[in-house]
């Protein structure tokens, strides 16, 4: 097994048909980058990009990848880009990723995060050669209980907000549905849960990290609310690094890792808000100054810690960007493609920094055209 998941790693990914939901969104654009950097075949299945700038637009992926746009609300259309694409590898992303807004919108929330699964995974139940899938959800889906301990894969799902009810929801019908469908043959399912990720070139509101490149790049003091709350902050390239190699052993055969997994930080980076702040106002060389957001917030939860034993046992996944360094990047990031750099390059070279760290092997441009 460990040969065939490290000739997977190695070359495997060139040619390979993989579709991605969700790839004009921030973790999407990410995964959809790299793999074609390895050389995959992608096509992507979404709405337009959901911010004004994004990642997707300023990196001009639309041109490495084949977009198609779409709702994954609507099955008949998703089912058809299935069968379109003829998918051996899909990472289901699209979703609808806030907190905040799915209070301001819970029945969007729920069509989206519960039926856009329910229709990716009856879509690849009924075309042929899907050979494995992992389905994106969230650290929040488990049930908060506002504890020290950080929460485990056995742990039962929950949620008190719209958000965080719908992942958990999306995990109970991944687990139906791999029981269900996919028990003895078919695709191999499998689920990640990462922690909060942050990158360089998310532009979306009610964000952290997001609000306050906005307010630096203005030279405005951002807003700040629930300084206090922890939460497991982690560069986006950690979390698809989990993914890639959750998908790798997935086509390699290993039926045991259709399973659910998290991809946490270490627990020296679950870190209060305040200290978001104060190390990416540090990285960026601004005043430090803040503001408190006091008006009326819906819940969130305040203490959220994930455990990753798991993945560090059998999949040999671990941290390797520290969250001070992974603000750098970010701060680093945001820089140069203000002062003109190609946004594309900038975040090619990140993941080529990234992979020297983990010790992968990106292929030349000749071996990945």
């Amino acid at each position: 097994m460990e040969a065939l998941v490290n000739d997977v790693a190695g070359s495997a990914w060139a040619g390979r048909r993989v579709l991605v939901t969700g790839h004009t969104g921030f973790k999407g654009s990410w995964l959809s980058l790299w793999l074609r950097q390895m050389g995959a075949k992608v096509t992507g299945f979404a709405l337009p990009p959901p911010t004004e700038p994004s990642l997707f637009d300023s990196a001009d992926i639309g041109e490495l990848v084949a977009h198609i746009e779409g709702d994954v609300r609507d099955a008949a259309a998703l089912h058809r880009a299935v069968e379109t694409c003829e998918p051996e590898v899909i990472f289901h992303l699209a979703a609808q990723p806030l907190v905040r807004l799915s209070y301001r919108e819970p029945v969007e929330t729920y069509a989206t995060n519960v039926m856009g699964t329910v229709h990716l995974l009856d879509a690849a139940r009924r075309v042929a050669g899907v050979k494995a899938i992992v389905c994106v959800t969230s650290d929040k889906c488990y049930e908060n209980r506002e504890w020290i301990w950080p929460y485990r894969e056995n742990d039962p799902m929950g949620g008190h907000d719209p958000y965080s009810s719908s992942k958990g929801c999306a995990e109970l019908v991944v687990s139906a549905w791999r029981g269900s469908f996919f028990a003895e043959s078919g695709p191999l399912l499998a689920s990640a849960r990462a922690g909060n990720v942050i990158g360089g070139g998310d532009w979306a509101d009610d964000r952290l990290v997001p609000d306050l490149i906005r307010a630096m790049i203005s030279g405005t003091a951002p807003l700040i609310r629930s300084p206090a709350s922890v939460r497991p902050w982690q560069h986006v390239l950690e979390a698809l690094h989990g993914y890639l190699l959750l998908a790798e052993h997935l086509l390699a055969g290993a039926r045991d890792y259709a399973d659910g997994w998290n991809f946490g930080p270490s627990d020296d980076d679950a870190r209060p808000v305040s200290w978001i702040v104060d190390q990416l106002q540090a990285a960026w060389g601004g005043s430090g100054a803040t503001l408190a957001d006091t008006r009326p917030q819906p819940h969130e939860a305040t203490l959220l810690r994930l455990d990753s034993s798991k993945a560090r046992a059998m999949l040999g996944w671990r941290p390797v960007l520290p969250l001070d360094t992974a603000l750098g990047w970010i701060s680093e990031w945001h820089k140069a493609v203000a002062a003109g750099s190609d946004a594309r390059a900038v975040t090619e070279d990140q993941i080529a920094r990234y992979c020297a760290r983990t010790g992968r092997k990106l292929p030349s441009r000749a071996e990945a055209a």
